[in-house]
C-alpha cells in the first residue's frame, strides 16, 4: 500500500488518516456577512465523505475590513460560531481533521478602510499604525479562539499569495523602517507574534499550521527559506504548507535554478513538524512523487474541485487517469459545487467549458496572475 494511505501523526492534535489535505479554496458560497452557507457546508462535507483526511476552509477574514472576496466565510465575530460549529461537526463525523484558514486581505481587501504595512495613497490604502498592527494580531488570535470554540482541530495562518501576512513578509510591500520592517526578522515579526499569541490562548493540543508562498507576490526565495527554517526549527507550529503552484517547477530566481523549487523546502530539517506541498498535483503518480521526495502530505486544489472523492478513487485504482480542465458546469455541480461556485469558476480562463462568465465580470487568468504576482485571486 502506498504511503499515501498511511496515517500521519502531529505533535499536537489528532492524526490524519491518510496523506490528503484539501487546499483552502475561495468559492464565494457564503453569506455577505461571513456566515456559513448550506452550499459551503455541503461542498466541504462531501469531500470529507470522499476520503480527504484534513480539510482547510477557504480563507476566512479575521477582521471585517479584511474581506477579500464576495461571499467569503468570516470568523471575525461570535455570530459566525454557530455555522462554524455545524461545519466542524460535519467534518468530524467523517473522521476528517478540520482547520479554519485565518486571513486578512490587507491592501487586497474589497471593503472600505483598507490598510497594509506600507500604504498606497493612489489606491486609497493606509499605512498601518502601531496600534492597528497590535489590534490585527489580536484579531487573528481571537479568531483562533472562535475556531477552537466551534470544535475545529486547528487553524491555518494564510501567509501566502500577497495577503496581509505575506505583505508584511515582502520587502516590496513592506517598506517600513520600524520594528515591523527592514530585516527578515522584523518583517516576519507580525507572523510570529500571531503564532505566539495563538499558542498562549488556545489549548495545548490545538493544531496550528502556516501556508506560505516562496516566490512571486513580492517574496524573495532566500527570505522565505529563512522564515521557513525558523518555523520548522521551533515548536510552535504543527505543519508548514508550501503553495508552489507547480511542484515540478524550478525557482523563478535564476540563482536557484537547476533543481526544483520544492526540493529547497523538502530538505529543510523539520524536527516533528510536518511539511506539505501544493501545485499541479493531479495524477496519482504526482502524489507519489511528492511523498517520495520529502512531502509528509499533499495538498490538492483544482483536482479536488474535479473529484470530490479523489483519495477513495486513488486507493481503489492507483493508475486512474483524472480528467482535466475545462469541464462542463453540470460535471462540477455533480461534484458538490453550487451554482454560485460554478459561476465564480466561469470567470477563470479555461475552467468551465459551457458557461460564460457574468456580464462585466473580471476574468481571471492564472498565468497572468502568477506572472504579475501582485493582484488577482
Amino acid at each position: 500500500m502506498s504511503i499515501a494511505f498511511t496515517p500521519l501523526t502531529f505533535q499536537r492534535g489528532p492524526a490524519m488518516k491518510n496523506r490528503f489535505m484539501l487546499a483552502p479554496m475561495t468559492n464565494q458560497q457564503s453569506a455577505e456577512d461571513g456566515v456559513l452557507s448550506e452550499d459551503e457546508l455541503y461542498w466541504l462535507r462531501v469531500r470529507a465523505e470522499g476520503g480527504y483526511a484534513h480539510i482547510v476552509t477557504c480563507a476566512s477574514h479575521v477582521q471585517e475590513n479584511g474581506k477579500g472576496f464576495p461571499g467569503e466565510l468570516g470568523i471575525f465575530s461570535d455570530r459566525h460560531i454557530p455555522g462554524l460549529t455545524r461545519l466542524a461537526g460535519a467534518l468530524g463525523r467523517q473522521d476528517c481533521r478540520s482547520s479554519v484558514q485565518l486571513y486578512h486581505g490587507g491592501l487586497r481587501a474589497i471593503v472600505p478602510g483598507r490598510f497594509s504595512p506600507s500604504g498606497d495613497d493612489a489606491k486609497g490604502v493606509a499605512t498601518m499604525t502601531e496600534p492597528q498592527i497590535h489590534e490585527t494580531i489580536t484579531c487573528f488570535i481571537r479568531a483562533a479562539e472562535r475556531a477552537q470554540k466551534s470544535g475545529f482541530d486547528g487553524v491555518q495562518l494564510h501567509a501566502a499569495h500577497g495577503y496581509l501576512i505575506s505583505q508584511f513578509l515582502s520587502p516590496e510591500f513592506n517598506r517600513r523602517t520600524d520594528r515591523w520592517g527592514g530585516s527578515v526578522e522584523n518583517r516576519s515579526r507580525f507572523l510570529f507574534d500571531i503564532i505566539t499569541g495563538i499558542r498562549n490562548r488556545c489549548r495545548p493540543d490545538f493544531q496550528l499550521g502556516v501556508r506560505i508562498s516562496p516566490e512571486r507576490f513580492g517574496q524573495r526565495l532566500n527570505d522565505v527559506i529563512e522564515v521557513s527554517e525558523r518555523l520548522l526549527d521551533g515548536s510552535q507550529i504543527d505543519y508548514l504548507d508550501l503553495s508552489l503552484w507547480d511542484v515540478f517547477k524550478e525557482p523563478e530566481d535564476t540563482r536557484y535554478r537547476g533543481r526544483t523549487l520544492m526540493s529547497y523546502f523538502a530538505e529543510l530539517p523539520r524536527r516533528n513538524i510536518r511539511v506539505g506541498f501544493a501545485g499541479k498535483i493531479i495524477k496519482p503518480e504526482d502524489v507519489q512523487h511528492c511523498l517520495d521526495n520529502g512531502a509528509d502530505y499533499v495538498v490538492l486544489g483544482k483536482v479536488a474541485v474535479l473529484y470530490k472523492d479523489y483519495p477513495k478513487r486513488m486507493r481503489a485504482d492507483p493508475t486512474f487517469a483524472p480528467r482535466w480542465l475545462p469541464v462542463e458546469a453540470d460535471y462540477l455541480r455533480a461534484q458538490g459545487l453550487s451554482n454560485t461556485f460554478v459561476t465564480y469558476l466561469s470567470t477563470w480562463t479555461n475552467f468551465v467549458l459551457d458557461q460564460a462568465p457574468p456580464s462585466g465580470a473580471a476574468r481571471f487568468d492564472i498565468g497572468e496572475y502568477l506572472q504579475k504576482g501582485t493582484s488577482g485571486h
